[in-house]
């Protein structure tokens, strides 16, 4: 009963939305509203020019308040439009397109890509905690789109299960609302107002403290954020969101495995390496932990239960003044489970040079025994010799046996191959991938990364550039709609519902045109529509029996028929209107002839010569022959002879059959 007061409640506020029903632009017609947030509510829309279903967000009355220096454009209008801005700049197929802004009366308005669905959070709330794999797989696509955002130059700031939409068939995950985007140059950014963006749940302590943000504040609420999916809670709790903020500053993010026992020690490592407190010890942006998170995937996949060399590479550094939380308890699990008093001691020291996954090398030592009272010098060398080559032979198959990573980026494939061999490496060169920043020819990834570890003698796979992709738009004119679908989806791009038009010239159900045209390169995830024909448009002709044969010329010509007019003469129809017409109704097309026969009116005779001066009989005889009335009448000189003096009308004259002749008698 809950949930239906809860859903009369939510109908009622719909039917109560002044924007439902409402068309922005002249070209969006509000069909509902799907959710509300803080700063906007997104709604979905008609788009009556492109015949399809989008998602409209509209921002609330009232925060385009104007600037304090009196000018037109308020703060949170300028980070709407430079939503719009900054996710049009993405084309990835996990990030959600935007299509369009405007403005209409006064409301400032989005169009994007409709996902139907549900978000990440639905998925968090009746599935997790999920296991390793399913989590892992989950954040591959928000790590994907993130990353592409990192390489544009953008910080989406605002990385939360919200903000993650899920397809009703779950095939599709893309990240919304880069709302809170915006363009990061080579300098550290900070809010403009200094106050908080995002949701505290997911942000970064350096956001907290400074309110600095860069790729590295998403990496951290990815970590959380993959946390949550593991446990189904957040890693930290508190009665205000100020407490929970003071968490994030103060505290490290727990390891997963201790709310879910079992998970590998390389999850761990992960996730502490991705929420680590100091953004200087987290990956460098999206794409470097996405990474990281397919090296899991993979040592997940093949069943590894203990990595120690993958743990070593994802560990954070120890701190100065002791171990951080989830590194003591990675630890406590590669020690078995004992006390840290009562095994083995575990010395810790960074490496200089270890990259950017960093390291720590693990020395173990037997803890001194107490000192007794007659101890030799023999055994105190011994026990020396001992601890030296212990940690002699930990240095040496923990750090000793590996070498830096040279770095290779941006160098051409032969340059890199060279300096690879160079620095006595193999070198494997992985099939080529395009980039949105790195130019074709140039090596974009390296495998490990510049700095990373590599054992002498080891193999660095290189990745080289194809470039930007991007793709011509086809010609698809004249094929059917499933083969322009079929050719379009082949090179990425997104094919909605075709637009239908009539066509003189392309047969229904080819393809007319596209939109953008053939030929306009594009980039994979630009929704590309297709107009197909519904074939010749029909004319339906009406009859025009008895109305005037101008008007009917003027609308049949007018509807692209052609008129074939011919005339004769009617004692029924008026002169200048339609006696008949073919066809006489029905449908016809563009360029088809109708026949018009106009009338000229009754027929006309002419009045005979020779009548004057003739016998009336005579006379008469001749008109009626002809179908003319007769009238006589006595001339003012009648004389009684008989004789026709006038006729009226003349001789020669012509007159309608059945018209009056008066013959004048003297």
């Amino acid at each position: 009963m809950q949930a239906d007061r809860r859903g009369r409640a939510r109908d009622e506020a719909r039917s109560q939305d002044p924007m439902i029903g409402r068309t922005l632009d002249g070209r969006y017609r509000i069909t509902d509203r799907i959710a509300r947030g803080g700063m906007a509510s997104v709604y979905t829309a008609h788009d009556n020019r492109l015949d399809r279903t989008v998602a409209i967000k509209i921002m609330h009355a009232g925060l385009d308040d104007r600037r304090h220096d009196g000018s037109d454009e308020g703060a949170f209008a300028a980070r709407f439009v430079r939503e719009a801005r900054a996710a049009a700049r993405l084309a990835h197929p996990n990030v959600v397109a935007v299509y369009d802004q405007g403005e209409d009366d006064g409301i400032v308005f989005l169009a994007m890509e409709y996902v139907p669905g549900h978000t990440l959070r639905d998925t968090v709330t009746a599935e997790a905690p999920m296991p390793a794999r399913k989590a892992l797989a989950v954040m591959e696509p928000v790590l994907g789109a993130l990353a592409a955002a990192h390489r544009a130059g953008l910080v989406h700031r605002d990385v939360k299960p919200e903000n993650v939409l899920i397809s009703s068939d779950g095939r599709q995950i893309k990240v919304a609302d880069f709302g809170l985007a915006r363009a990061v140059s080579s300098e550290t950014q900070h809010t403009s107002t200094g106050v908080l963006i995002g949701t505290v749940s997911y942000l970064a302590p350096e956001l907290v403290t400074d309110g600095t943000a860069d790729a590295r504040a998403d990496v951290y609420a990815a970590g959380v954020l993959l946390y949550e999916l593991l446990t189904g809670t957040k890693p930290h709790a508190g009665e205000t969101p100020i407490q929970v903020a003071y968490k994030h500053v103060h505290a490290d993010v727990p390891p997963p495995s201790r709310a879910v026992p079992g998970l590998p020690a390389y999850v761990d490592a992960l996730v502490a390496r991705a929420t680590a407190r100091d953004r200087a010890l987290r990956p460098a942006d999206a794409g470097v932990l996405l990474h990281q998170l397919r090296r899991v995937q993979h040592a997940l996949a093949a069943g590894i239960v203990d990595d120690p060399e993958l743990v070593a590479d994802l560990a954070l550094p120890v701190r100065t003044g002791g171990l951080d939380e989830a590194t003591e308890a990675m630890l406590v699990r590669r020690g078995a489970g004992a006390p840290l008093g009562d095994r083995t001691q575990q010395v810790h020291r960074t490496t200089p040079n270890m990259g950017r996954s960093g390291g720590t090398a693990l020395v173990s030592t037997k803890p001194p025994k107490p000192r007794r009272k007659r101890r030799g010098p023999v055994a105190f060398v011994l026990a020396l010799l001992l601890a030296l080559a212990v940690g002699a032979g930990a240095w040496w198959f923990g750090f000793g046996r590996y070498a830096d990573a040279p770095g290779v980026l941006q160098l051409t494939q032969a340059q890199a191959v060279s300096k690879l061999e160079a620095a006595g490496l193999h070198v494997k060169v992985a099939p080529p991938a395009y980039s949105d920043t790195v130019a074709k020819g140039r090596v974009m990834d390296s495998d490990p990364d510049p700095g990373g570890r590599v054992l002498d003698g080891g193999t660095v796979t290189i990745t080289v550039s194809k470039g930007v992709e991007e793709y011509p738009v086809p010609d698809e004119a004249g094929k059917s709609f499933d083969e322009a679908r079929a050719a379009l989806t082949a090179i990425k791009m997104d094919v909605p519902e075709p637009v239908k038009a009539w066509s003189e010239t392309v047969a229904e159900g080819k393809v007319i045109s596209t939109s953008p045209k053939a030929g306009v390169v594009l980039r994979p995830g630009t929704a590309v529509t297709v107009t197909v024909s519904k074939g010749r448009k029909p004319i339906q002709v009406a009859s025009w029996v008895g109305k005037s044969a101008e008007q009917a010329e003027k609308v049949l010509e007018k509807a692209g028929l052609v008129v074939k007019k011919d005339s004769d003469y009617s004692d029924t129809v008026e002169e200048g209107r339609v006696i008949s017409q073919f066809p006489g109704t029905g449908t016809l097309y563009r360029g088809d002839t109708v026949s018009l026969l106009i009338s000229k009116g009754p027929p006309l005779v002419t009045i005979p010569g020779g009548l004057r001066g003739s016998g009336v009989d005579d006379a008469r005889a001749a008109l009626e022959a002809l179908g003319l009335k007769v009238e006589v009448k006595n001339s003012t000189f009648y004389a009684g002879l008989g004789y026709v003096l006038s006729v009226d009308p003349g001789s020669g004259e012509k007159v309608k059959v059945g018209s009056t002749v008066t013959l004048s008698l003297f």
